[in-house]
């Protein structure tokens, strides 16, 4: 699936978010950049040693939550990898949305800076973090649409998602985000 918000294409695939080529690929990362399971055993391990050995240099007291970190691509088919920690699922109630929503937009932010034309993400905070995949959908693509309008990029955000519930996911809040709210008007009520 492929949509165009303003100049920006956002597009939603299945997929292994390490196996993209993309100028960025996103890593859903921890705040020791330490390397783990998941997505970002699957980075580590098709990008090499590089990476982490970048991390670990440029990087040495992790990353906060709610941020994100640049490094090679290592041996990706992307320029760059963007190491995001989102946060932690705690119930709602510790800012979650907040910081999942700052984690989104430093990785844009990134790739602007970089002049990266095209990222690939995979669904932050979703996996091992728990956070649910209805909200945290809404918060990516919002947080997405919001910025791709504001600085005008990159031009492709794809979106790599893991499975067809998460794809689903991801294809109800991008409908709810990009359709129009229907306003009620005075023709709508029959005279009485």
């Amino acid at each position: 699936m492929r949509v165009s918000i303003g100049k920006t294409a956002i597009e939603f695939l299945k997929g292994d978010v390490s196996a993209q080529k993309a100028d960025a690929i996103v890593n859903a990362a921890n705040s020791q950049l330490a390397g783990g399971d998941g997505v970002d055993g699957a980075i580590h391990a098709r990008g090499g040693p590089a990476i982490m050995r970048e991390t670990e240099q440029y990087y040495p007291d992790g990353c906060p939550t709610g941020s994100a970190v640049i490094s090679t691509g290592g041996q990706l088919d992307a320029k760059f990898v963007i190491h995001a920690v989102g946060p932690v699922w705690s119930g709602g109630q510790q800012g979650e949305a907040e910081l999942l929503a700052d984690a989104y937009r430093a990785c844009l932010r990134l790739a602007v800076d970089h002049d990266c034309q095209s990222i690939a993400f995979p669904s932050l905070s979703t996996g091992a973090y728990g956070y649910p995949i209805d909200q945290a959908a809404h918060v990516a693509l919002s947080t997405t649409c919001d910025f791709t309008q504001s600085e005008g990029g990159p031009a492709l955000v794809r979106f790599v998602l893991f499975d067809s519930s998460v794809w689903q996911s991801f294809v109800l809040a991008l409908e709810d985000i990009t359709s129009p709210q229907r306003r009620r008007s005075p023709d709508d009520f029959p005279d009485e």
